[in-house]
């Protein structure tokens, strides 16, 4: 009795791929777009700084781009207007853009950021996502990849509008999952843990501050709760989009997958 094995091209699939990335211009967007323009992928993003976008098109030329803020329905359709403009089509929709929100007891949550966060980092996936479909569905497939974090799986004190948004993309992306499977469009979810870079910095910063404590010991404090005792970099979550991507990944969907070092907890 013979055995065989089928060695896949952990980016086999991308060249080519007509992809969307969310606040594609910066931090964790920029990487994983950069990630794919290497494995020529044909790349547009948008972002909601300016000075973010002239940069990378000043280092990706080639590249499609617009300002837009995915809360807006009216910029969400004048994306998606270019993005077929500029590509022809959609094979792929990263829905990354997301922020942070406000630090604070629940009682001292200004309800107009509470609402901010979710519109940017829930509501707007949706939007993406109720554009991007159809376009998907005319391309006979493709794939969605939801932004969501360490804190949509155990909760998140003192963020409670970050984590809450967080909890409703897996929501939102198990559910996706389930009504186009059939129609040959995969949905996964990425949760990043603490994350190399300024968003990360300031989180911490004003934790340190709510807590009287120095900024080095509430680094520690975070650190702690994390198995292998580090930070993820942005452009460890942008490998793991794009194995979710390429051919390799091709039967992966409704999952929400942690690239964290193993978050204990938060």
């Amino acid at each position: 009795m013979t055995s065989s094995t089928e060695e896949y091209d952990l980016t086999a699939g991308l060249e080519g791929k007509r992809v969307l990335v969310t606040a594609g211009a910066a931090g964790i967007g920029l990487a994983i777009a950069e990630h794919l323009i290497h494995h020529r992928a044909r790349v547009f993003v948008c972002d909601i700084s300016e000075p973010a976008l002239k940069a990378f098109v000043k280092v990706h030329p080639k590249a499609g781009y617009g300002k837009a803020d995915v809360s807006s329905e009216a910029d969400v359709d004048s994306l998606f207007k270019l993005v077929n403009e500029k590509l022809g089509g959609l094979d792929v929709l990263v829905n990354n853009a997301g922020i942070a929100g406000p630090t604070g007891g629940v009682e001292d949550i200004d309800p107009a950021d509470w609402r901010r966060c979710i519109d940017v980092g829930l509501t707007g996936q949706f939007l993406c996502a109720r554009r991007a479909v159809p376009m998907l569905k005319g391309a006979a497939g493709g794939s969605i990849v939801n932004m969501s974090s360490a804190a949509g799986r155990h909760g998140y004190a003192f963020r409670t509008p970050y984590a809450s948004a967080k909890f409703g993309v897996i929501g939102f992306t198990q559910s996706l999952a389930k009504e186009l499977g059939p129609v040959n469009i995969r949905v996964n979810a990425i949760l990043p843990g603490i994350v190399e870079g300024p968003r990360m910095e300031a989180v911490i910063r004003d934790r340190a501050a709510q807590l009287s404590i120095p900024f080095e010991d509430m680094e520690k404090r975070y650190l702690e709760r994390v198995s292998l005792r580090r930070m993820v970099t942005p452009r460890d979550v942008a490998a793991m989009v794009s194995f979710l991507l390429s051919d390799a990944g091709r039967n992966i969907s409704g999952q929400s997958i942690g690239v964290d070092g193993n978050v204990e907890t938060l």
